[in-house]
């Protein structure tokens, strides 16, 4: 879909399916419209307490960025999976799953890794209370580390998350 995750939707819409989620009932996601189905999800990840990143690991999500190469800002992205509750783990490897089928179908939906990652970063990484003067600099490294991790979640992982939600499965070769 053109878009996701940057279009606004029906605001009722969202509403009824978010109701139909907490109510524990089935729903058919199918019949759902794609954008609802995205501003419900990005209204999940901004309200997990303390964001999909536990606020303990604040400065180390962001020191991510500061590594060197891109091999070294992966391992560092793997050690940040080391300090996360599994719960955290395993939806940030749904999520990037889907975020990385998302990407690579940007020549139709117009989402690339860097329009995923300024869309979605004000719902996966929650801002320090109080607003530091650093504010600009800070929200820019969760801009690039929100891209970066939907360039690479395949490495991140080092498994198969592109099975997760679609049909064309990749391999990783993290040697």
């Amino acid at each position: 879909t053109e878009g996701i995750f940057r279009k606004s939707a029906d605001l009722d819409s969202c509403r009824v399916l978010k109701d139909k989620l907490n109510s524990g009932g089935k729903v058919n996601l199918d019949s759902e419209s794609m954008l609802v189905a995205a501003c419900v999800l990005k209204d999940f990840l901004c309200n997990i307490p303390g964001s999909i990143f536990s606020p303990g690991v604040y400065e180390q999500r962001l020191s991510v960025m500061d590594e060197g190469n891109e091999e070294e800002k992966i391992t560092a992205s793997q050690r940040l999976l080391e300090l996360l509750p599994r719960a955290n783990v395993v939806l940030l490897r749904h999520l990037s799953g889907l975020l990385h089928s998302i990407q690579q179908h940007s020549f139709t939906n117009q989402m690339t890794a860097g329009n995923l990652g300024v869309c979605l970063t004000p719902s996966i990484f929650c801002l320090p209370i109080p607003c530091t003067s650093d504010l600009r600099k800070d929200l820019r490294k969760k801009f690039d580390l929100a891209q970066f991790w939907v360039q690479n979640g395949l490495k991140i992982f080092c498994e198969d998350i592109t099975s997760l939600s679609s049909e064309s499965p990749m391999s990783c070769d993290n040697s």
